[in-house]
């Protein structure tokens, strides 16, 4: 399933909410495991691709030496003003930056870091090609991508949920998106196809999403990512409906109180 251009937009409202909802919800406990990876690979330069409103960046500035270079960019530059809003304590470069033509110098990092970001590179070999070459020999290409949308409750119950509202044209980001790039056998083609001699190694984590209710849940979905932009160009139902559809279905499956879902995601590190 091929990503779509919209799948990279995310501006207007969506970074604000994406930022309140979505960080604490999916993206902090999964960017401090990667912080800690990448701290003890003991890095002095470090690139964090696709950083959006940096909550890996927080964790590697709580996780690296106070001498460690930390350089956040983002294809979206309203999603990398949203994150320069929070203090963070350190200094951070942050640059807007493609990760298909990335405006560094060669062998120029010691490791690549990109949280949940890999899924949403139209080429994805020619990203990899890219953190292989602004890699110093030895170092490393961190990242992490969403496991398969079954193995990932909350938005395998959103998807349901919007393909029922509306079942002849049925939104599907976060199945052809986020969850859309999970094949192990795939990753390993596209990393040697860029390049990677070495062989990736894989780690699968299980961890739990929580939100104190469901109505935060389907907010988060269905206006704190690109979702929204499928819900809007679509008729029969406005965005405010599908999210309401989307919270009762959540709640259905979770209870109406606090919830929590499974998430379960892959990290993958491949030294150059």
């Amino acid at each position: 399933m091929n990503t779509s251009p919209h799948d990279t937009h995310f501006a207007g409202h969506i970074p604000e909410l994406y930022d309140r909802y979505l960080v604490p919800m999916l993206f902090a406990p999964c960017a401090g495991d990667i912080a800690r990876r990448a701290a003890a690979l003991e890095p002095s330069r470090v690139l964090e691709t696709a950083a959006g409103t940096g909550a890996v960046t927080r964790a590697l500035a709580h996780a690296l030496p106070a001498h460690v270079d930390i350089v956040a960019t983002d294809l979206n530059q309203a999603m990398l003003d949203r994150a320069a809003m929070t203090h963070i304590g350190r200094t951070v470069t942050w640059q807007q930056a493609n990760a298909l033509q990335l405006p560094f110098d060669d062998a120029s990092f010691d490791i690549v870091v990109c949280q949940f970001g890999a899924m949403f590179f139209p080429d994805k070999t020619a990203a990899f090609a890219q953190a292989l070459r602004v890699l110093r020999p030895g170092g490393a290409l961190l990242f992490n991508v969403w496991d398969r949308i079954e193995e990932n409750e909350f938005a395998d119950t959103i998807t349901a949920a919007l393909g029922r509202l509306f079942p002849a044209d049925p939104p599907l980001f976060m199945k052809r998106t986020p969850h859309g790039y999970f094949d192990r056998d795939a990753i390993s083609h596209d990393l040697a196809a860029a390049g990677f001699d070495a062989k990736p190694r894989f780690d699968t984590i299980t961890q739990r999403s929580r939100a104190s209710s469901a109505d935060v849940v389907a907010i988060a979905y269905c206006q704190g990512t690109p979702l929204r932009n499928e819900i809007e160009a679509r008729t029969g139902a406005s965005l405010e409906e599908a999210t309401s559809a989307c919270a009762e279905a959540i709640a259905a499956r979770f209870g109406s109180g606090p919830v929590a879902g499974k998430i379960q995601a892959h990290v993958i590190v491949v030294q150059r």
